[in-house]
């Protein structure tokens, strides 16, 4: 977006003159015959070339070509093993919904580099760039900021890995990204890294839960082995597992709450202390490493970790929620309520009550402008990071519209813009929708530093599979397997799939109408052989349904929910109420 005869994007380092990296300047008068640019220029993500010509001499060029450097292992970056497709019909494009699902696996797939493509650090010196150090123990590697940062952050893969997932299902970059993080532990102490090499940045508690968060199985759609189910791989890190969850019940005190002193962040502000956010992701690494130890047969240490997650549960309810508000507040005795917290506390179903779930959805609302969530914990900004956790928790707690228009607000002006490339999603924007991101934190008011390309944004693409389509794993590699359309979202059907190691997964539904003028729900699925799933829908879309032609009939209390086995089914229901 910045580029100049003398500058451009500034990749290396922010400065407020906007033009720190300058340009590649080519040696004259050059040599007849192929240039090719050195390795260590790379420019990540970019699929252009600008040169410039500071003579009026005639200059003859061709066979000018740009090669594609993300995602060396793929033979054909467009062979995704996953898609979706739905119509917005009232949006105004109404291919949105498919747009930003591609928008956000295509910026995960640009975020797939190869091992030695890292910017060094120390930072180039001004005027130049240098991309050629090393990110990890293996490659490729899944980080973020392929335009500028190109390092390993674990927070940032608790968006990225889901859309890696539902669109390519290329989970070795994350286990490498992974593996990376804990080769990096302090043997003495337990600390993971706050992000991989050449950065490899310390003191950050919160990161040091997401890489705990990333790498277990549960329900919660954020983690390697969910999704792959290598569960070797598992037991050759378990030794560096348990001793990074040692590193954070360490931090717990008499009050039962961690007290956060790594206080390196996603950028929020004000974060120590006895934080709700940083005890929100305590509890998920509490119950991630239960479930996850509970596989491997660790069954004292899985009982103890759930006991402290169930323990803490309690304790986070009582000391951070503010009823009056219906939010939770960001510690002890602030009045701040963020917009972080409330949302794990709902994706991570910390609420100890439904109705605490839709009361966050509609508090958080409070904060939107035009164009998205302006987080109070760090204002005047938009986190499409922070903001993907929203989403999800709009979802879950059944606010489908309301989760429709975050989605509207904010994607559609990332997707939109004219300053954004329409194609890779922006790491984040102001209040205003400009590209001054972080201005007066870390950034020093450089437009031009801000990343085009940021797998952190990346959340509709697995939200929308998960909730809109409604198709999800429960269990390792989809051994057990849930569909449960959100169907009050204003879209008239949605079609999607991804796959795993046992095969694929697909599904469909739309809204139609039979010959006596009833809306009828029509589903597909499909999943692989030997798999048990669910088929979850509200109570007021039932009461009869056919199932693969069988007419059967149902008394329902609550949301019903079909069981069917591995296989092809077609169901069809009446709905008498469509809300």
């Amino acid at each position: 977006m910045f580029i100049r005869p003398t500058s451009s994007d500034d990749s290396s380092h922010p400065a407020s003159s906007t033009t720190y990296d300058g340009i590649l300047k080519l040696q004259t008068p050059l040599k007849t015959g192929l240039w090719q640019q050195p390795p260590a220029n790379l420019r990540g993500g970019f699929r252009f070339l600008t040169l410039v010509s500071n003579s009026s001499a005639p200059l003859a060029l061709s066979n000018v070509t740009c090669s594609i450097s993300f995602m060396p292992h793929f033979p054909d970056l467009r062979a995704y093993s996953g898609y979706f497709s739905a119509k917005h019909p009232t949006f105004h494009d109404q291919d949105f919904l498919t747009k930003v699902w591609y928008a956000g696996a295509y910026t995960v797939q640009t975020n797939t580099v190869p091992l030695d493509t890292g910017r060094q650090v120390p930072f180039a010196p001004q005027g130049s760039w240098k991309n050629d150090a090393r990110l990890g123990v293996a490659g490729p590697i899944i980080v973020d900021g392929a335009k500028r940062d190109r390092a390993v952050w674990p927070g940032d893969m608790g968006i990225a890995v889901p859309a890696q997932f539902v669109s390519t299902n290329d989970l070795i970059p994350t286990r490498n990204a992974l593996a990376t993080m804990f080769a990096a532990i302090n043997s003495k102490t337990g600390a993971l890294p706050e992000s991989g090499p050449p950065l490899s940045q310390q003191g950050s508690d919160t990161y040091h839960a997401w890489t705990l968060i990333g790498t277990p199985n549960v329900k919660c759609e954020d983690n390697y082995h969910l999704f792959s189910g290598d569960i070797e791989w598992v037991r050759g890190i378990w030794s560096n597992f348990t001793k990074a969850v040692g590193f954070l019940e360490g931090k717990v005190d008499n009050t039962g709450l961690i007290k956060i002193t790594g206080l390196r962040d996603w950028a929020r502000l004000g974060g120590g202390g006895y934080n709700a956010e940083g005890n929100a992701l305590l509890y998920q690494v509490l119950v991630t490493a239960a479930d996850l130890a509970a596989q491997l047969n660790e069954t004292q240490l899985a009982k103890a970790w759930s006991t402290n997650a169930t323990a803490l549960k309690g304790r986070f309810n009582a000391a951070f929620w503010d009823d009056s508000v219906g939010l939770y507040k960001d510690n002890l005795t602030t009045t701040l309520h963020p917009q972080d917290a409330n949302s794990f506390a709902v994706v991570f179903n910390l609420t100890d009550s439904e109705d605490k779930k839709q009361r966050i959805s509609e508090g958080l609302q409070d904060n939107w402008n035009a164009i998205g969530p302006v987080p109070p914990e760090l204002p005047d900004t938009i986190s499409p990071f922070i903001s993907g956790f929203e989403l999800q928790a709009h979802f879950i707690a059944g606010e489908d519209k309301r989760a429709m228009d975050l989605l509207e607000r904010t994607w559609g002006y990332m997707l939109y813009t004219d300053l954004s490339v329409q194609s890779t999603l922006l790491e984040g924007f102001t209040a205003n929708g400009s590209l001054s991101y972080r201005y007066y934190v870390g950034y020093d008011n450089d437009p031009a530093y801000t990343s085009h390309s940021h797998g952190w944004s990346a959340g509709p693409t697995s939200a929308l599979t998960f909730f809109l389509l409604g198709l999800r794993v429960t269990s390792t590699k989809g051994n057990t397997w849930n569909l449960a359309p959100h169907l009050n979202t204003g879209v008239p059907g949605a079609e999607g799939g991804f796959e795993t190691p046992l095969g694929r997964f697909d599904a469909a539904w739309t809204f139609d109408e039979d010959a006596d003028g009833n809306t009828v729900l029509n589903v597909q699925i499909s999943t692989p052989p030997g798999t048990k799933g669910a088929i979850q829908l509200p109570s007021n879309m039932m009461a009869s349904y056919v199932r693969d032609g069988t007419v059967r009939n149902l008394v329902l209390r609550g949301s019903s929910e079909v069981q069917v086995q591995g296989g092809s089914h077609e169901l069809s229901w009446v709905a008498d109420i469509v809300s």
